[in-house]
């Protein structure tokens, strides 16, 4: 099957004996003992196998782990890790998941955060105790692009496990299986739910190997796993994940192509322009750039704040991959971090008509004039 396909019929597992065309939701919480059935819900869920099946399907991987959150996601790899291990994670990334290696793992595990574009930093970072390299690409918020094989080459060199955020690709533009990483994570509050009303997460594999079992013992024995409502709206969600994707990047480049030439914009982070510093290495891991961008408004974080606040159709709140667009300015969420400017915006392109986006942006910047 090919991938709009797969996102269609990939995760419809009817078992019903009335045959209905969608996947009904089931609730029990535990299953009569039989041969070959479910056991308890905490375990297992039809549901929660659905999403999980469709998920590994578009990944490429052989199995996946479905989780609350895409930080429950992330805690259940580090879990799996022996204590006292060494991560090496990139210096531009999820800021939640950035907090929690620096919180609740401050004294479980060892972390250094590093520019991962420049491969010569990840040899260097390597020592005896290193378990995991953890790569987000495009990252969050700067959207730099991490070349996944090369990365990847270097790590499994060193018998490390390779782990890629593709929350901002999705499956649908990138495949880092496919590129030499060990493990894919998702926060499947984003694009993979897409419609901003989803909490979730999950882990695909490409090998079912001592590691993936311990991390699949943290699933099924913490239970941060994910309500079978919640897993049948995702998987009903991945039906038009395709599409939508394709609709969000198509808007995100007409408006990252018109924010880099307007006389009121300083930079353009979007690995879509040829003027990117990664766009070569997205050009040749991504099948598209995806609906993430940010960008820096001339003036201090009291304009950008300015203009947020004129626009009509970008909602000024967090997150992203929903229908309607979303914008912020980043430094007032996360706090002020070294490398990204105060007024630095992100934006989330949502699935309006591009005319009227652009229309509201050109509105918005003739405050900075």
């Amino acid at each position: 099957m090919k991938t709009e396909t797969i996102a269609i019929h990939g995760g419809n597992a009817v078992t019903d004996s009335l045959k209905p065309v969608i996947q009904p939701i089931t609730l029990s919480s535990t299953y009569e003992h039989q041969e070959e059935s479910m056991l308890y819900g905490r375990l297992e869920n039809p549901n929660r196998k659905s999403l999980e099946h469709v998920m590994a399907a578009l990944e490429k991987g052989l199995d996946a782990a479905a989780f609350a959150s895409g930080n429950a996601a992330a805690n259940a790899v580090f879990q799996a890790l022996p204590a006292g291990a060494h991560i090496i994670a990139p210096d531009d990334m999820y800021h939640g998941l950035k907090s929690l290696l620096e919180t609740v793992y401050k004294d479980k595990l060892k972390v250094d955060f590093i520019n991962l574009t420049e491969p010569a930093l990840v040899e260097a970072a390597i020592c005896p105790d290193t378990r995991l390299l953890w790569i987000e690409s495009p990252s969050n918020p700067l959207l730099k692009i991490s070349d996944i094989n090369r990365l990847s080459a270097i790590a499994h060199n060193r018998d490390l496990t390779v782990v890629v955020d593709n929350t901002f690709a999705s499956p649908i533009f990138q495949q880092p299986l496919l590129a030499g990483a060990d493990l894919v994570m998702h926060s499947n509050t984003k694009y993979i739910g897409g419609h901003s009303d989803i909490i979730g997460g999950i882990l695909i594999t490409g090998e079912i190997n001592a590691f993936w079992k311990r991390i699949k013992a943290v699933q099924q024995l913490a239970g941060a796993v994910p309500s079978p409502f919640d897993t049948y709206f995702l998987t009903r969600s991945i039906k038009t994940l395709p599409y939508r994707m394709k609709a969000h990047a198509a808007n995100a480049g007409k408006i990252a192509r018109f924010l880099i030439q307007h006389p009121s914009v300083e930079k353009v982070y979007y690995p879509g322009l040829e003027t990117h510093e990664g766009h070569a290495i997205a050009s040749s891991q991504m099948q598209g750039f995806g609906g993430m961008l940010s960008f820096v408004p001339k003036g201090n974080a009291r304009d950008a704040d300015r203009f947020i606040a004129h626009l009509n159709y970008f909602t000024n709140a967090t997150s992203l991959g929903g229908v309607e667009s979303l914008i912020e300015r980043r430094s007032r969420i996360q706090g002020v971090s070294e490398g990204i400017p105060e007024q630095l915006i992100r934006m989330s392109v949502g699935l309006e008509n591009p005319e009227d986006l652009l229309e509201d942006l050109e509105k918005g910047l003739k405050l900075l004039q």
